[in-house]
């Protein structure tokens, strides 16, 4: 059982590609609130076991903040450069497969280094600010992920710290 030296070069060649763009998946973006805002857990007394408030949406703002980038160490370089000198090796004869392999090395260092200050770069991350006028005269903010159907004026319910259009 005879395997070729080109089978196994363009497998390990898919397989480290594969592995590569394994990498590009955005980081997660861990927050501490969701619509509908859902208050921390507190010790409720017996008597006020459920608080309801009624308002109108006085106002949505957007709220950004945005991480530095870490730049890049070089490893997307090496391991793009690896991932196309193999690619390129498998591409012409004598003379040109050199050619094919220091084009491969030098794109996928390229390829690789772009990939890599595109993940280790700033993100920006939006959350909302819903504010609430209540009946009372007084006002709330909840910081929300995404605002959902809530327009300003909008009438809302405010149940134990959760907020929901009526």
């Amino acid at each position: 059982m005879k395997i070729s030296m080109r089978f196994v070069s363009v497998t390990a060649s898919v397989l480290a590609l594969a592995t590569l763009t394994a990498c590009v998946a955005p980081a997660p973006v861990y927050t501490t609130s969701r619509y509908p805002y859902q208050a921390p857990p507190q010790a409720i007394p017996y008597q006020e076991a459920s608080y309801v408030e009624y308002g109108h949406v006085a106002n949505i703002e957007v709220l950004r903040s945005e991480t530095a980038g870490t730049g890049t160490t070089g490893g997307g370089a090496v391991a793009g450069g690896v991932i196309g000198g193999v690619v390129g090796n498998q591409f012409g004869r004598a003379n040109g497969r050199a050619a094919a392999t220091a084009l491969g090395i030098v794109g996928g260092a390229l390829l690789g280094n772009t990939i890599e200050a595109q993940q280790n770069g700033p993100r920006v991350y939006e959350m909302y600010r819903v504010s609430v006028q209540t009946d009372r005269g007084g006002y709330r903010a909840f910081d929300v992920q995404s605002p959902g159907d809530l327009r300003i004026g909008d009438r809302v319910r405010i149940d134990n710290g959760q907020i929901s259009r009526m």
